[in-house]
């Protein structure tokens, strides 16, 4: 064998080549790094009574730019539905995730080849020509082969056509459509009042749009621009062609704005800003969009959602659990809106014009006061002053704080004075930026209101039936009982001793319509006997629900349910039969919405599942709640069991997926349920970082064994809002069997905090 020669000196200039050359291979083998947006699908809960969109917006954004049907009724609350195969045009104002139909203002279809004219005009689309994503939407419309894309600012939104070769390109400007315009009689359905339409030059025109829909009379106002001059300008108004091609005022006014001859791939760009105050403010919301860069505006979009989703980071392999998670997360930061234009101006409850900044609109507080508005007291700390100062505004404008309001105007739908849970949980966490004092008194005013049987309720102890003309009495007393508990907390913080003694003493009229007989809450008229027949899946006396759903109602005295049920053992027989009877009260969607009798699919029975815990059984609270995180919701457009109402749906996802819930939304305490999230990294409106971590977690490791915070062993089965707030690690240790000791212990069990303090 060949004796080896030794090694020759290296030229340095060839290593130094070498290792960039590995370097840069190395470098490209690298993944890009994770964007958060990518995980979200705009499509989940726009099937089956999800009632979301998915069109262009930024965060709290006053412009919801997204693309409508144009049908009526219950499943296009917010314009849009999977199941549609057409669009009718791409309106500026959208709810999410509600029951009622109303918005859908200043519409806008691009065409070509197509005649002006009074009558609908829409186009057909397919899902596989269908692109969305945080701030943009874009899709084919393939009557006129023409693509659509959207994005949008807080009060503008961007249009991106991109045309065919035609010689009769045109935009029709839909001033008469809105969400039920064309059906509503006196119904939820938005209906118009009066049109305008003016064309200031070749490029700019103005206008607004007065109806009266859901909540009573509004009227928004719009800008618009276009990129390219337009030609010939053709007005309808009341269906009738008109001779000027300037200006038209009417009930319903449409246009149409002609350009010239396109080539293939011409693009035309327009600017729609809006104001509820004037075109004024509409005009200047133009100006936020500086020129024609819709790229630009896209990426801004896309990174201001990148920003709020990064408060919640979670760690999972399960790519499907991912969209889903940050899917819910996009979908609580739809509402409230911005309610103020460019220049800080709005009309008021009052219709009067107001200066305000940051001033929020869309409160569907009996829906979001329950998980929605306690996420945000966590991710969005720094934007619930303003929020609640907006509560307040309307307070001074309208003297009652909003209950189910949108710009600025009372719909009076719902029981309950719903502002108040989440103005005193901000109180009680000490969240400053409003006047406490003066929230304080708008709360008691409030509570002292003779509106929606209130005023029975404090008459009677409770809201007889026979009196009630809509006959929701139960629900009106549940609800009202658990305000005035939550305005108790805030009477003993600011010590006024006499208003927590009549508040505490209010608290407990749930106690007035349980029947202790039959173990359930029902109807009594103002004589003080039950109403007969009774029929706990019936729902007389309640409003979206029945005495199944609102029995368990008390978040603010569950220790007094338990006892008023018999103990601990009837209150788990009942939540058993509660969730193990075959027959749902209204219909059965199979494992994708009513789970037994709790038709979890609907906001009451939103709390349901973590109640076990408080009779030390966390076991079962980690499957029912196990069980509705993977059954319930799902990354498909039909992946809402029922509708988002504002986001609080989503909410309930995304706080469950980390690993606990606000049973009390007012009370400082999450009860720990089953995580879905390996990790959830959530940054705090203080700065500090909460993680929480679910070791040896998977779809049968759902019960929780034992349980550290910062190091130290946890037995208890909840954790407060102070200890998430200083920040640290909750770590649970995951198992296929429940375990017999981790929170089971009468110290360890949720509901003690406001004896403790």
């Amino acid at each position: 064998m060949k004796p080896q020669e030794p090694d020759k000196p290296q030229n340095p200039l060839f290593s130094l080549l070498v290792l960039l050359i590995i370097t840069s291979i190395f470098a490209c083998k690298q993944p890009s790094q994770e964007r958060l947006t990518d995980y979200v699908n705009p499509f989940i809960g726009t099937d089956e009574d999800g009632h979301t969109f998915p069109g262009a917006l930024v965060p709290f954004g006053m412009v919801q730019l997204s693309p409508d049907n144009g049908d009526n009724g219950y499943n296009w609350c917010s314009g849009y539905h999977y199941t549609s195969s057409h669009i009718q045009g791409f309106s500026h104002t959208h709810y999410s995730g509600t029951g009622a139909e109303d918005l859908c203002d200043i519409s806008v279809l691009p065409m070509v080849n197509t005649e002006a004219s009074p009558k609908t005009i829409r186009s057909e689309f397919s899902h596989a020509d269908e692109t969305a994503k945080p701030g943009y939407y874009s899709v084919l419309l393939k009557t006129f082969n023409i693509k659509a894309e959207l994005t949008a600012t807080i009060h503008c939104g961007l249009h991106r056509y991109t045309f065919p070769e035609n010689k009769s390109a045109a935009i029709k400007l839909d001033l008469g459509w809105g969400n039920g315009a064309e059906a509503r009689v006196g119904h939820n359905g938005d209906l118009p009042l009066e049109c305008y339409f003016k064309k200031i030059n070749d490029t700019t025109i103005i206008g607004f749009r007065r109806s009266i829909g859901f909540v009573g009379e509004r009227c928004v106002y719009f800008a618009a621009r276009t990129s390219k001059p337009m030609g010939d300008v053709v007005i309808f108004a009341d269906s009738t062609r008109i001779n000027s091609k300037l200006e038209a005022r009417a009930v319903r006014v449409s246009a149409y704005l002609s350009f010239p001859e396109t080539k293939k791939d011409d693009q035309l760009l327009m600017k729609v800003a809006i104001s509820s105050a004037n075109t004024d403010g509409a005009m200047a919301g133009l100006e936020e969009i500086k020129d024609w860069n819709f790229d630009a505006v896209k990426k801004n979009a896309s990174d201001a959602w990148e920003n709020e989703l990064g408060k919640i980071k979670v760690t999972s392999s399960d790519s499907a659990f991912k969209q889903t998670f940050y899917t819910a997360a996009y979908h609580c930061y739809f509402a409230p809106f911005r309610f103020d234009d460019a220049l800080s101006n709005y009309t008021g409850a009052d219709k009067q014009i107001y200066k305000g900044k940051d001033i929020y609109t869309l409160s569907s507080l009996w829906d979001t006061y329950r998980a929605a508005a306690p996420l945000f007291t966590l991710t969005q700390t720094e934007r619930l002053p303003a929020i609640i100062n907006s509560y307040l505004e309307f307070y001074k404008q309208h003297g009652l704080l909003p209950s189910w309001e949108l710009y600025f105007d009372e719909a009076n739908v719902m029981p309950g004075y719903h502002a108040v849970p989440i103005i005193a949980d901000a109180i009680l966490k000490d969240i400053k930026g409003f006047d406490a004092g003066f929230a304080y008194e708008a709360m008691i005013t409030t509570a002292s209101e003779d509106i929606r049987e209130s005023d029975f309720y404090r008459q009677y102890g409770y809201v007889p039936d026979d009196l009630d003309p809509r006959q929701r009495g139960v629900t009106k007393t549940v609800e009202y009982a658990f305000d005035d508990w939550c305005i108790a907390q805030v009477a003993r913080k600011m010590g006024k001793q006499s208003d927590y003694d009549e508040f505490m003493k209010r608290s407990g009229y749930w106690k007035n319509v349980f029947d202790t007989a039959t173990g359930f809450v029902r109807s009594r008229d103002s004589k003080g006997k039950w109403m007969l027949p009774f029929n706990p899946k019936e729902s007389i006396g309640f409003q979206e629900g029945n005495a199944w759903i609102y029995t368990w109602y008390v978040p603010q005295d569950l220790d007094g349910l338990i006892q008023a049920m018999g103990g601990a053992d009837r209150f788990t027989d009942k939540l058993d039969t509660l969730y193990n009877a075959p027959d749902a009260p209204y219909r059965d969607r199979k494992n994708n919405g009513y789970y037994g009798l709790s038709e979890f699919s609907n906001e009451p029975s939103h709390h349901v599942p973590y109640l076990y815990s408080y009779v030390g059984k966390p076991s079962q609270t980690a499957e029912k709640v196990h069980h509705i995180l993977t059954n319930f919701y799902s990354n498909q457009p039909n992946g809402l069991c029922g509708n988002d109402d504002c986001g609080q749906m989503s909410a309930w996802y995304v706080l469950s997926s980390i690993g606990f819930y606000p049973v009390n939304p007012a009370n400082g305490e999450y009860v720990f349920g089953s995580p879905l999230a390996d990790q959830a990294d959530l940054t705090l409106g203080n700065g500090k970082h909460f993680v929480v971590k679910a070791e040896n977690g998977n779809k049968q490791n759902i019960y929780i064994q034992k349980a550290t915070l910062n190091g130290v062993p946890y037995k208890r089965s909840f954790i407060r809002h102070s200890d998430i707030m200083n920040g640290g690690e909750l770590v649970f240790t995951m198992g296929s069997k429940p375990s017999e000791t981790w929170g089971t212990k009468a110290e360890d069990l949720p509901g003690k905090a406001q004896n403790e303090k």
